[in-house]
């Protein structure tokens, strides 16, 4: 049936009409849009920006913007790093691996946000939203374990410099490497197979893209699946890697302040400047994103 079309009610005679997009209902974009609990949702309704062009066009630029940057900068850090053989050390190895995760993140839904970006409503299958909520989950993952790693990197740099070669091998920093993704993958993969199915009702997203946040209110209800999942999430990608660094920073500080050199104090800061710098923004965000309470609302 199409969108919005009448349909005759039994012996009555009446006619009704179904709404299976938001644009169709009386009472505003969404106000009125209502779907049974037992039925099957196959695509999701992205509210985003709809019917805000203003908005639209200014968040189309910044968007756009920001990914070229982001895109072109760490492209440049990659080369750079590969062609200069005196940057061939286990930190600027971790940093062209953060640099390349931060491309895959941007490439897996930024351009996909940019090509919908003026449509009102546009929509997205169930299993392209799944992929794309599995893989920012899994990239996610991965930065968070990344940054763990290259701040125990750091530790050894300053706590252990005489031997620090021998234990930050090429061997050991690509072992480290490979462990971060998998685990990520692991870790993304197993909780996301929980919510398959779970979604019924009501299928719109108030987001420009399948955010794991905005997924989970749609959860038919609070099942101890849907529970397991944010318990996972919360826990394996926010606390654990976040002490980790935690600890790793404060043996940093006891053994810069076992140096006597004023010189060689400041180096080490400023060796640590940058990752702290980015752990500080990165983390902060993803607390305040994930770790306050959410109301399940859906319109």
């Amino acid at each position: 049936m199409a969108h919005g079309a009448e349909r005759r009610n039994g012996k009555e005679g009446t006619w009704t009409k179904d709404f299976a997009h938001p644009c169709y209902a009386d009472g505003g974009p969404m106000d009125e849009l209502q779907r049974t609990n037992h039925s099957e949702v196959t695509e999701f309704i992205l509210a985003g920006f709809s019917q805000k062009p203003h908005v639209q066009a200014a968040f189309f630029t910044g968007l756009f913007c920001l990914y070229l940057v982001t895109f072109w900068g760490n492209s440049l850090i990659i080369i750079v790093i590969q062609k200069d053989s005196q940057l061939h050390t286990p930190m600027y190895f971790f940093l062209s691996n953060l640099s390349f995760l931060d491309i895959c993140y941007s490439t897996s839904w930024e351009p996909y946000v940019l090509a919908q970006c003026f449509k009102d409503f546009p929509t997205i299958s169930y299993t392209s939203c799944h992929a794309q909520t599995t893989t920012s989950l899994f990239l996610g993952m991965t930065e968070h374990l990344l940054l763990a790693v290259m701040a125990y990197d750091h530790f050894i740099t300053i706590s252990n410099p005489v031997h620090y070669t021998i234990i930050m091998s090429n061997q050991v920093c690509l072992q480290m490497a490979v462990g971060t993704w998998v685990s990520a993958f692991l870790l993304s993969v197993m909780p996301i197979i929980a919510i398959l199915a779970h979604y019924c009702g009501h299928n719109i997203i108030k987001h420009f893209s399948c955010e794991i946040q905005a997924m989970l209110k749609l959860v038919c209800s609070d099942t101890p699946m849907s529970l397991i999942l944010g318990l996972v999430i919360s826990t394996f990608t926010l606390p654990l890697p976040f002490t980790f660094i935690l600890i790793s920073y404060i043996l940093i500080v006891a053994a810069v302040l076992r140096i006597r050199s004023m010189e060689a104090t400041l180096k080490a800061f400023s060796t640590c400047g940058s990752h702290l710098t980015v752990v500080t923004i990165f983390y902060g965000t993803a607390i305040y994103m994930y770790l306050k309470p959410q109301s399940k609302e859906y319109f």
